[in-house]
């Protein structure tokens, strides 16, 4: 069998059927018999009449006695009549049976097995494990619950197309088979998750280890297909159930779900044993997933200001507006931890977008002379619609474009370099300007600075916060500076938090900056009151509960 052909069902030789909804043929057994019994009471009444009827023709025709009784051979004749009829409707019957057994067969193999791989679907792999649960348990062996994830599958499907992703399923069903002992099931849940059930010495746990490592590095070769070459790895979680363990089936893969889990947010490629510790981070990912859904119609996410700063001359030039989200359940999360699962989940361009339409409705009320900095995910450069979009949001906030700062992160960069330029492009034809984020962290060439337009490069904060310590940290940052220079493009300094830093600073260039030392973010209420005592409102807000305070512990920043 060839790779990317589907394969007979790899139930293994725990997987009893006996008793398990498969019924008996007994109205067709019947009909059988019924048939048979004609043929053979017509036999026996051949047999009875025959012997004297042909006994009786053949004297006649040797001219020994009369012919036989008339009565006697249209009986004869009825009996060979009543032999070939039953012959005949019991071979008609038996194959009606056999067709029908095929097909009951058929329907059997697709109500257990996956159509395209055939391997265990995901209802008949939990009886067949309950059944090897069972005889493992009396032979005194545990089971390994291993389940298989293929890394990035959704971009080989958009890229080649679905018989691609088709042919690559197929041939990791058959990889596994061929990598697997006999005894083991194989199942594919759904999608591209597989699970495989593998019993195995307690004592021997290290072999388990090997053998996953031999599915990765068999997986991880490349399939051939009419495009070229498919390639893909696996990401595997494993749970051990020992002998006499109260988990079931679904718990147990369940926990090697969670584990699989784990090993893709710990990089793909590789597999993690289940540990009870990972059940809690699971449930409170969960908790987080929930959470954003409900938070985003009900207005829980919203902008904080960090207020960017001329370095020479001390004055507030803009702001870069920070996601912040306000749980009702969980409070102030981190945005450290809640973007990623948005982008996971696919809701940070929903997000985004909210908080982009807020912003611009506070940043109208600044002084004009102030810009504003947004950040934007890697995931929405990815949506060919996104500078219109933002376009869009800057009319319906009668938002001037000069003033808006796109802020894009260097590992950008290598997803969809053309559609990183397109976008650039669309935006500074508006009037927009477009900044490299965390400069020095990814792996841009010069090359790649010179085909793509960027009006500002900002200065990784790890950078910054070690340039007093750090020897290395400072030339690069006088490598940037001088990269800047050379092609025309103004720097800002992220992550300045003491006076010593920004002293420092000074003394390689001539920069914007922001961090801790001129201020934490604030909401737009606490930004708009700081900037009246600034005079760089154009409303004056009214008296805001505790903004006072909020800016009273603030370091005072330089009217402009």
């Amino acid at each position: 069998m060839s790779e990317g052909a589907p394969s007979t069902p790899h139930f293994g030789a725990a997987h009893g059927r006996a008793g398990r909804g498969l019924n008996p043929h007994l109205n067709s057994a019947s009909k059988d018999i019924v048939a048979l019994g004609v043929a053979f009471a017509a036999i026996i009444m051949f047999v009875g009449t025959g012997s004297s009827v042909l006994v009786s023709i053949a004297k006649s025709l040797s001219g020994q006695g009369v012919g036989p009784d008339k009565l006697l051979t249209n009986a004869l004749l009825l009996n060979i009549a009543l032999i070939i009829f039953g012959w005949r409707r019991y071979r008609e019957l038996t194959g009606e049976v056999a067709e029908r057994r095929k097909a009951e067969e058929q329907a059997r193999f697709l109500a257990e097995a996956d159509p395209l791989t055939g391997c265990l679907n995901r209802r008949s792999i939990n009886q067949a494990a309950d059944c090897m649960i069972a005889q493992a348990s009396e032979r005194g062996e545990a089971i390994a619950f291993i389940m298989l994830d293929l890394d990035k599958f959704k971009q080989i499907n958009d890229s080649h197309g679905h018989a691609a992703g088709d042919r690559l399923l197929c041939a990791t069903a058959s990889r596994l088979a061929a990598n697997l002992p006999s005894n083991a099931l194989i199942a594919r849940i759904g999608g591209d998750e597989f699970a495989c059930v593998v019993p195995f010495d307690p004592a021997r746990p290290g072999q388990i280890d090997q053998l996953i490592e031999g599915l990765i590095a068999a997986i991880a070769k490349p399939v051939d297909h009419v495009d070229g070459e498919l390639e893909t790895t696996i990401s595997a979680g494993v749970f051990r159930r020992d002998p006499g363990s109260a988990d079931d089936t679904q718990a147990a893969l369940h926990h090697a779900d969670v584990a699989m889990y784990q090993a893709k947010k710990r990089g793909r490629n590789r597999y993690c044993w289940f540990d009870p510790a990972m059940e809690s981070e699971l449930k409170f990912r969960a908790e987080l997933e929930s959470g954003i859904r409900r938070g985003l119609p009900a207005g829980e996410f919203v902008p904080f200001y960090q207020k960017q700063i001329d370095l020479e001359t001390g004055e507030v030039v803009g702001f870069e507006m920070l996601a912040r989200w306000h749980s009702e359940k969980l409070g102030m999360v981190n945005p450290e931890i809640f973007i990623p699962v948005a982008e996971d989940i696919g809701l940070i361009a929903p997000i985004s977008e909210s908080l982009i339409r807020q912003a611009l409705k506070d940043a109208r009320k600044w002084n004009p002379k102030l810009t504003l900095s947004v950040n934007i995910s890697p995931l929405q450069l990815r949506d060919p619609w996104f500078a219109q979009k933002l376009l869009k949001m800057l009319v319906e906030a009668n938002f001037a474009p000069s003033r808006l700062d796109i802020e894009v992160t260097e590992s950008c960069l290598h997803e969809n370099l053309g559609m990183v330029r397109s976008l650039i492009t669309s935006l500074q034809n508006q009037g927009v300007t477009v900044s490299l984020d965390d400069f020095g962290t990814g792996y841009s060439s010069l090359s790649q600075l010179r085909l793509l337009p960027f009006d500002r490069i900002k200065i990784d904060r790890s950078f910054v916060a070690s340039v007093l310590d750090s020897p290395e940290s400072a030339r690069i940052i006088e490598s940037i500076i001088s990269l800047g220079d050379g092609l025309g493009l103004p720097m800002t300094a992220e992550g300045i938090e003491s006076q010593e830093v920004l002293d420092r600073l000074r003394e390689l260039g001539n920069f914007k900056g922001q961090g801790f030392l001129y201020g934490k973010p604030q909401d737009a209420e606490v930004t708009a009151a700081e900037l009246a005592q600034l005079d760089l409102l154009l409303e004056q807000p009214a008296v805001v509960p505790g903004a006072a305070d909020a800016i009273a512990a603030e370091p005072q920043v330089r009217r402009a």
